[in-house]
């Protein structure tokens, strides 16, 4: 039996459908199973055994028609038996259409029916702590009427080495055994979904003057401005408390370092998710635009939690799309200051540090 999964765009995205890959491999242990995802997600996929293949779409192309068909052309040579379409977009609409699949699974979209031999309600609310992301992904096998405890959480493979280079930073670093080490979270994937800095300078500042701990900042080299001007705006008690030059080059180096931390604080986005699936405890703050009911996974007030501008003024996203809270995110992410979530992130801390 020969499976394709499907997962376009974002490391989240392509994180939390993988176990898609996971319930199936527990289904048919026999069974190829393959993952098309965006060639920049490939490195949250190594290592792990659910996966037979990673099938690779360049990005770069995703806006030429024709190279899409050659694309798809090129699947439906390797003559798959399922295909499970967790994107349900253009892209993933052709590459199912012309697979040639005898089963083909995605969610119900008007129009699109045609395309698919299964299709799932699209979920709007969640019925569980899990959350949208995951709960959506899961309504994907029940076509196949699996009978067994479904996983449902997503987990990340470190090799020996990996884990071996992780300690020896530590080590280098002098990084302080006897505590806590706390990663920051400190840029979202684009501006309006990164909290302002001067706001996010005062959460670390927080942290580093109320709580005995380490603090590491998620950034990469390219960043070095963005992070320099919040270590910059720290008391001098907190910047003791934060190792600024003790940061991955890569998403493997950002995996391994973030093994060997206890939480993760900041921007909702691929490296809060790679933290969970690495079983550490989660405080996002989500940019105003974005839906905390979908992302908002494993949330339990205690392990997992998150804040929201809607939680504390909720009456500025009345009759308000999607569309128009995207537009006005810089504007509302002003109003979001930290005096609104630190109550929050101090209940939190309490029983982690």
């Amino acid at each position: 039996m020969k499976i394709l999964v499907i997962q376009h765009k974002m490391i989240g995205d392509v994180l939390v459908s993988s176990i898609i890959c996971d319930n199936l491999r527990k289904a048919y242990p026999n069974a190829e199973i393959d993952y098309l995802v965006n060639n920049n997600t490939v490195d949250i996929l190594k290592g792990n055994p659910n996966i037979n293949n990673i099938v690779i779409f360049d990005g770069n192309k995703q806006k030429s028609i024709w190279e899409l068909l050659k694309f798809a052309i090129k699947i439906r040579k390797d003559n798959y038996d399922l295909v499970i379409d967790a994107y349900s977009k253009l892209q993933s609409w052709v590459v199912s259409f012309l697979s040639g699949a005898k089963q083909k699974i995605s969610y119900r979209k008007k129009g699109r029916a045609f395309i698919y031999t299964d299709t799932v309600p699209f979920a709007e609310s969640p019925e569980t702590y899990l959350g949208l992301a995951i709960e959506r992904r899961l309504s994907l096998l029940e076509p196949l009427k699996l009978i067994f405890d479904k996983e449902t959480t997503p987990k990340l493979y470190l090799s020996t080495d990996e884990i071996k280079k992780a300690n020896e930073a530590f080590i280098e670093h002098k990084i302080d055994s006897s505590r806590k080490t706390i990663m920051i979270s400190l840029l979202g994937s684009e501006e309006i979904k990164t909290y302002p800095l001067d706001f996010m300078s005062k959460v670390v500042d927080y942290i580093g003057t109320n709580y005995n701990v380490n603090i590491l900042f998620n950034y990469f080299p390219k960043q070095l401005e963005q992070a320099r001007k919040v270590y910059n705006s720290c008391s001098l008690e907190t910047q003791s408390k934060i190792y600024f030059d003790l940061f991955g080059d890569s998403l493997r180096d950002y995996m391994g370092l973030m093994n060997n931390c206890e939480l993760i604080i900041g921007n909702d986005g691929g490296a809060i998710n790679m933290a969970k699936a690495l079983g550490k405890s989660s405080f996002i703050i989500f940019s105003p635009w974005i839906e905390k009911k979908i992302w908002a996974t494993f949330e339990d007030g205690i392990n997992h939690t998150s804040v929201h501008l809607k939680d504390f003024l909720p009456e500025i996203f009345e009759g308000k799309t999607e569309k128009e809270l995207k537009g006005k995110a810089l504007e509302y992410y002003n109003l979001f200051e930290p005096n609104l979530l630190l109550t929050n992130l101090k209940k939190f801390l309490d029983t982690k540090v």
